[in-house]
């Protein structure tokens, strides 16, 4: 479920169990209004409410920690291209497709990525496809333009040990920008589970129904549990968002690709 839809969901349910507390109450017997009996209410409020707040911090916490990770990978996979792109060019001109390839890859990365940016000027497929979508994160054609550069290298045949001694450095440094790549891959992937999501869900569902049980029948309290509402589900939609780096308004920043990319251009 996409970042608005989740938190949509989430206060749909909120308003809805708020309302079935504001329909429930009326029918229930006189003694069941009790003032013991609200303060027993206010009481399971109250520990339920601190429960859903540490929840919700540790979750908030834990999407930034995973969101920095992400990011802080892409500027060492960024990093990484721009050493491999030295290694060819310390290496000779026999390089010149290898790292042609690799201009290629990098600038249709950044405009498969981050399509809603301006693409980079250059040759490159354009009609590549988004790299991140909901079904598969993994562009094929992306992969295939990063392991025609493995193969040009592989094809290089040293001819002094300076050469080789480049050629070594350049397959080592190729086999760790591939494994970035996977990388950064698996970390856009979300890592909520998804019972433990439907879990607080739940929880915030009984905590709104526990309003509309005591909330008083007027315009003022009506909108305040609104708000409240409004809140919890923008909580979870930036909960949500963080936790998937590369899709959604809050992304990884291009700046890292698009500085490897004017690197590879000099």
């Amino acid at each position: 479920m996409s970042e608005i839809g989740s938190a949509l969901v989430v206060f749909v349910l909120l308003l809805a169990a708020t309302g079935f507390g504001v329909w429930v109450r009326p029918l229930l017997p006189e003694e069941h209004k009790a003032h013991e009996t609200v303060q027993l209410v206010q009481l399971v409020i109250g520990m339920l409410v601190t429960f859903a707040a540490l929840v919700l911090g540790l979750m908030t916490a834990s999407a930034k920690s995973s969101f920095d990770t992400a990011a802080n990978d892409l500027r060492t996979y960024a990093a990484d291209i721009i050493e491999l792109d030295m290694t060819l060019r310390e290496y000779g001109g026999d390089t010149d497709t290898a790292r042609k390839l690799l201009r290629v890859y990098t600038a249709a990365a950044i405009a498969s990525t981050w399509p809603q940016e301006p693409a980079p000027a250059g040759d490159y497929p354009r009609n590549i496809g988004t790299t991140v979508n909901s079904q598969k994160l993994e562009n094929v054609r992306l992969g295939e333009l990063l392991t025609s550069v493995g193969q040009q290298l592989r094809q290089l045949r040293a001819h002094d040990p300076l050469q080789q001694r480049a050629l070594d450095d350049g397959l080592t440094q190729f086999r760790r920008v591939v494994d970035a790549r996977w990388k950064i891959i698996e970390e856009a992937h979300s890592s909520i589970s998804q019972p433990f999501f439907k879990t607080l869900t739940f929880w915030l569902c009984v905590i709104f129904l526990s309003f509309g049980l005591i909330a008083p029948r007027n315009a003022l309290a009506l909108v305040t549990i609104s708000l409240g509402a409004v809140s919890i589900a923008s909580a979870i939609y930036v909960i949500v968002d963080l936790d998937t780096p590369l899709t959604g308004p809050i992304m990884i920043s291009s700046s890292p690709m698009r500085d490897a990319l004017v690197h590879l251009e000099r």
